[in-house]
């Protein structure tokens, strides 16, 4: 029987549990994003590049950017990066590789090859950290079929890493988050709550069951959803991650000029989450997510706060959102549950609106 490759292995198993990269930051994942609002404030007063080859661009806030080459082929780029979410540095690599590509796959494409980006504390960190992420990573990509063909360095006073990864799609299609249509469902295809555990986690207030659950999920491709997804008319698709769920939905209701109902009681949760956030123990992400989202989300009096705060939790390579014809949603789901993604049908898109979403 093969050995599995030690560097596998979680935190709770590492040779050296003295360094925590997630001490070395304040945020970590996506939550580390600049808040929602602000960027955009920066964003509308730049002026949009015009070129018929760009087939999707920065106007519909989607997961990357897509650039036509020629009747058959686009290029789909995009980039990603952040600060430690876990303490494993191979895990980290790992998790920060599948972040980058899940936006590749949310664009209905192939990945090709991707670059490192690196911000490394040569001055703090010992330089065998850097090799265990950029191995997590490089082993990443080796599972999703691509490799990683350089990329750039920097010394930075945070740990920071990520890829730009480039794709390839038939223009005909590409998936966007602004083609929703009435009478669509919504699918969800990973559970949510990895910010609020995360956080936790950097607290010391997570057990190593939950710890390695979440770090698995985390570092988990969106390939095998993607893969599956080809087989169905699937209307818009995005992913979950630094904006929380209703932040990623708000932008498919937006841009596709529809309203949604979603249920609280039909999306999956981590173990621990509701437990945790009960006890204070929420990102400053997941806060401004909320305050972001406040005026296109309209709550039932049932849904409570600390449910409020799950539903915007800022996710790292959280799952893919699916928007499909009622009559093929239930086939999707099953094909997706076939293949243990722990999917679930959440809501629906209802009538042509202004991007409102409700949460019953």
């Amino acid at each position: 029987m093969k050995k599995e490759n030690p560097r596998k292995e979680l935190i709770q198993k590492k040779k050296d549990k003295s360094i925590r990269l997630t001490q070395f930051t304040t945020g970590g994942g996506c939550a580390c994003k600049l808040r929602p609002q602000d960027l955009e404030k920066v964003l509308i007063q730049l002026p949009v590049f015009q070129n018929e080859q760009v087939l999707v661009g920065p106007a519909t806030h989607d997961d990357a950017a897509v650039y036509q080459i020629d009747e058959e082929t686009a290029l789909v780029n995009t980039v990603d990066f952040f600060t430690p979410i876990v303490d494993d540095p191979y895990w980290f690599g790992a998790i920060a590789a599948a972040n980058a590509l899940s936006d590749i796959y949310a664009m209905g494409a192939q990945p090709l090859f991707a670059l490192n980006i690196v911000g490394f504390p040569s001055d703090k960190l010992p330089m065998d950290i850097l090799k265990e992420i950029l191995t997590g990573a490089q082993e990443k990509c080796k599972e999703a079929g691509i490799p990683i063909l350089g990329g750039h360095t920097i010394d930075d006073e945070d740990p920071k890493y990520g890829l730009a990864v480039t794709g390839k799609v038939h223009p005909a299609k590409i998936l966007t988050n602004n083609t929703a249509r009435p009478g669509d469902m919504i699918i969800l295809t990973k559970p949510l709550g990895t910010g609020i555990i995360s956080s936790g986690i950097k607290k010391s207030l997570v057990p190593a069951d939950i710890e390695e659950m979440i770090t698995r999920q985390m570092a988990a491709l969106n390939k095998k959803g993607a893969d599956i997804m080809k087989y169905y008319p699937v209307s818009s698709c995005t992913d979950v991650t630094g904006f929380g769920l209703l932040g990623h939905l708000g932008e498919m209701t937006q841009g596709s000029h529809v309203d949604a109902l979603i249920r609280y009681a039909d999306i999956p949760i981590l173990p621990l989450t509701e437990q945790l956030a009960g006890n204070g123990v929420i990102p400053a992400g997941t806060r401004n997510n909320l305050n972001y989202t406040s005026p296109f989300v309209s709550y039932a009096d049932s849904v409570s706060e600390l449910q409020k705060l799950i539903l915007n939790d800022a996710q790292t390579s959280g799952g893919l959102l699916i928007a499909i014809p009622e009559k093929y949603a239930r086939n999707l789901l099953n094909s997706l549950l076939q293949e243990d993604l722990k999917a679930r049908i959440i809501g629906k898109i209802m009538n042509p609106g202004k991007g409102k979403i409700y949460v019953r």
